[in-house]
């Protein structure tokens, strides 16, 4: 029964990387006077979820998908007017069908949908930050839900009849992208590895066959799992090891690696397969499509990209459609097209040939060079402001940065951020603030960075903001600040050389409670406050 909810997942449209909607979305806001019990409640056979009930849930569904989204009135059907970036219009009535679909085949499996912005401790327990979020909840296993990243259209009735394709037909291989296993016995351990991986791989159908018929149909002689797509050669197989058996963790990568296009096209309905690749490197040859010229760079790029399947994925991003968005990224704009870097994912350094040629051989050739290790990667430094070092919080780029971060006679505080960042603009006025008071000081230093414009070799930002302290003195230290981002905080860490120090423990002024405890701020600590 399983496979009805895998196959349901598997047609479930694209659930990430849709539009926002031009203009302001006002949602209006409803008091719930009611209190909320643990009965579970449906919308279009939809379990409307909350912290009472979430439990309740999931004692009685064997299996549960539920839809974290950002509406104020879930209650009223996601999609309908909420303000979601991430597509939920087109989520919803693909969830609502699935959901139906499952109820008239009686499946131990449901459809549920929790409105992560009022109901935050779920949105907190489960690590909710975008809309909408699938997650696929088995046997009750509330610490280890399935992220379910996949299509999102729902599934024909006959679909979720077949269950996990054990009545094969070559007519409905051929009209899916599946993975199917033909096993001549299909209680064997190396089936039972095959089922553990089509449980978690939850966007792909999977299928299994056993007949002669099935055998003969394919040209098989030996057990085998075929993955068949409507694109490239049409169908990979991969022979079942008798001695070996079969690997959880390596057929996993395996299929990942061949349900994609030998080359991809980024586009708005191929970034997710492409970012969630688990695939080391990209290849990225940047073109206008527009250009009949530049289209026939595509044949060499082609021919050099099945050598390194699996470890570097070719791409193709339109300069003058949907790529246009990450060229500022790479530090380039659509006049360089043609052109190509190979980005390692790691820590997103790139690397550029020294003058583009695009030919296989020298495609090949390059990236085997970067992959031994033989080429630098090329970093992005923007130009520094005429005043930059003159101004209270030092502003500098990556040609600067040495320079200034590893000067051994200062103490240098320094903030990471990124334009767009929600964070970084709300503790702008402190970081200037901070930059004020210590403008003037002998050894201690304030600066910024913004690190999407820049690069730094032995430094790699994750997240923003991020704030670094490089204390004076040998050796090209380097400390991370973690607590709380205020100016006094600010100050009293590079006071104390770089640390925070200790303070003795607040004394409560009001009574213990029977737990012989104080009671705990409804807001938490500061510093959870802080990462709030």
């Amino acid at each position: 029964l399983f496979w009805v909810l895998v196959l349901s997942l598997a047609w479930l449209g694209p659930a990430l990387g849709g539009e926002e909607e031009d203009g302001e979305v006002v949602a209006e806001e409803e008091e719930e006077d009611e209190v909320l019990s643990d009965e579970l409640g449906e919308e279009d056979g939809v379990l409307v979820l909350h912290e009472h009930n979430f439990a309740r849930a999931l004692s009685e569904h064997q299996l549960l998908l539920v839809e974290f989204c950002e509406c104020p009135r879930c209650g009223q059907g996601c999609g309908q007017g909420c303000g979601c970036r991430m597509g939920l219009r087109r989520l919803a009535p693909a969830f609502a069908q699935a959901a139906a679909v499952l109820r008239d085949e009686s499946s131990p499996a449901r459809l549920g949908k929790v409105d992560a912005t009022a109901q935050t401790a779920l949105a907190n327990e489960f690590g909710i930050t975008s809309y909408p979020t699938l997650k696929l909840f088995r046997d009750g296993n509330r610490t280890h839900p399935l992220a379910y990243t996949g299509m999102a259209a729902a599934p024909a009735k006959e679909d979720a009849r077949t269950g996990a394709g054990v009545a094969w037909g070559t007519g409905w291989v051929t009209a899916r992208g599946v993975a199917m296993v033909a096993m001549q016995d299909l209680e064997s351990e190396a089936a039972q590895v095959f089922y553990e991986v089509a449980g978690e791989v939850v966007d792909m159908p999977f299928g299994v066959a056993e007949a002669t018929e099935v055998f003969e149909a394919y040209r098989l002689s030996a057990d085998t799992i075929c993955l068949f797509k409507k694109f490239d050669e049409g169908r990979t197989d991969f022979p079942v090891d008798p001695v070996r058996g079969l690997d959880a963790a390596e057929l996993t990568q395996l299929l990942r690696v061949h349900r994609l296009e030998l080359v991809m096209e980024f586009t708005n309905e191929t970034s997710d397969q492409i970012f969630s690749a688990n695939i080391p490197h990209h290849m990225l040859l940047f073109l206008n499509k527009s250009s009949s010229a530049q289209l026939e760079l595509r044949d060499g790029f082609r021919a050099a990209a099945g050598t390194f399947r699996g470890k570097v994925l070719f791409v193709v991003v339109d300069v003058a459609g949907y790529g246009a968005d990450v060229l500022s990224f790479f530090g380039l704009t659509p006049a360089d097209a043609p052109t190509m870097r190979l980005v390692k994912m790691d820590n997103n350094r790139k690397y550029q040939m020294d003058q583009d040629v695009f030919s296989d051989t020298a495609i090949r050739t390059f990236i085997q060079a970067v992959l031994d290790g033989k080429v630098k990667p090329r970093l992005l430094s923007a130009e520094p402001p005429e005043d930059w070092d003159t101004r209270p919080v030092k502003v500098l780029v990556g040609k600067t940065f040495e320079q200034v971060a590893y000067d051994e006679s200062k103490n240098v505080f320094v903030k990471f951020y990124a334009p767009w960042c929600s964070h970084c603009q709300a503790m702008a006025a402190a970081w200037e603030e901070l930059g004020e008071r210590y403008k003037d000081h002998e050894d201690i230093v304030i600066a910024e960075l913004d690190a999407t414009a820049n690069e730094l070799e032995n430094i790699t930002i994750s997240g923003f903001p991020t704030l670094h302290y490089f204390p004076a003195g040998p050796g090209r230290k380097m400390v991370e600040y973690k607590s709380t981002r205020d100016v006094e905080t600010f100050s009293k860490f590079l006071e104390n050389g770089g640390t925070l120090p200790e303070e003795p423990p607040a004394v409560s002024e009001t009574p213990e409670n029977s737990t012989g405890r104080e009671e705990p701020s409804p807001l938490g600590t500061a510093e959870s406050r802080d990462e709030l």
